[in-house]
């Protein structure tokens, strides 16, 4: 086994038994026997997984037991740094949702793709789309507004697939927590895509609303903290220097009398206002960047002390 390439499935799963039992179907359908899952139970309180589930499907694996709910994205990170020093260089990970969204039939092809030598990491990029024309919109607004902060284009989620030196170089990575896939961008890996179709839930309904979707969205530009920061005082600097030339213009046209009364002491009122709200978002900005520099020398957390319990098979 020591010479044989294994592939990990990292999954985190929260209130949701049996769309992870139809994901243990389809795993071994599209994989047969040569996958090792992992799946972190995010504090599950109504429906936990049972310790006993990888036995019952005959399933080699882990299911790792948190002590309090932390969200979607450190639960994969907790996943990823529970494998990490357990990784063989010929090892392959996948990190996939378990709701069905992301199709087990799509990790050979993700794999096939990452097996050449120019790759690190291989990206799920949707392909055909089964959200609603609501959400649609809402994405691609987000990736419009994503790369106009940060510069860089995002358009995939969790769904991929990782060569051992990624998982290691992620892991050491506070913002992994935080958000995966923006933090994969960040770690300058080698990335590769492949177009895949996206799947239709197992069962239940999705659990993200529109306050999380929104959340979510904000914690891939807190991966990029400095950037943004740094756009956006060069923004405020742009404003309050037009304030300023707008004022100059407005003294000179009363000087040489072409302001209608009441008109130049409305105007420079209220540029004097943008100039100083500005300049003050700016000193804030300005303020911001150097706790986010002075934050990235920040330990990586100890994932392990949220683990309640792992149950492992065999």
């Amino acid at each position: 086994m020591e010479n044989k390439q294994k592939t990990w499935i990292v999954t985190p799963v929260f209130e949701d038994v049996e769309a992870f039992t139809q994901l243990l179907q389809g795993l071994t359908g599209a994989l047969g026997d040569g996958f090792y899952v992992v799946a972190v139970d995010d504090a599950s309180v109504q429906h936990p997984l049972p310790s006993d589930i990888l036995e019952k499907q005959a399933i080699n694996g882990a299911i790792i037991t948190l002590r309090r709910n932390v969200g979607h994205q450190q639960a994969i990170a907790i996943g990823l740094q529970h494998i990490s020093t357990q990784l063989n260089p010929e090892d392959r990970v996948v990190i996939m949702d378990c709701d069905g969204e992301d199709r087990p039939e799509s990790i050979p092809l993700l794999l096939q793709e990452l097996n050449q030598d120019t790759f690190d990491v291989v990206v799920a990029a949707r392909g055909l789309r089964t959200e609603s024309k609501s959400f649609q919109i809402f994405y691609a607004v987000y990736k419009r507004l994503f790369r106009l902060l940060t510069g860089r284009a995002i358009g995939f989620g969790n769904f991929m697939a990782l060569k051992p030196a990624a998982v290691q170089r992620l892991v050491a990575m506070r913002e992994l927590a935080t958000h995966t896939a923006a933090t994969v961008l960040a770690s300058k890996l080698r990335l590769g895509s492949c177009l895949v179709d996206r799947g239709t839930r197992y069962a239940g309904q999705s659990k993200m609303r529109l306050v999380g979707l929104v959340l979510h969205g904000f914690k891939a530009l807190m991966v990029f903290a400095e950037d943004v920061l740094v756009r956006v005082g060069l923004a405020c600097a742009a404003i309050a220097s037009a304030a300023i030339a707008g004022a100059l213009l407005a003294v000179i046209l009363k000087t040489i009398g072409f302001a209608t009364p009441g008109w130049f002491s409305l105007a420079l009122g209220i540029l004097m206002l943008t100039f100083i709200q500005t300049g003050a978002l700016a000193l804030i900005t300005l303020m911001m960047t150097g706790l986010v520099r002075g934050s990235a020398f920040v330990s990586v957390p100890r994932y392990e002390e949220l683990i309640d319990q792992v149950h492992t098979r065999p």
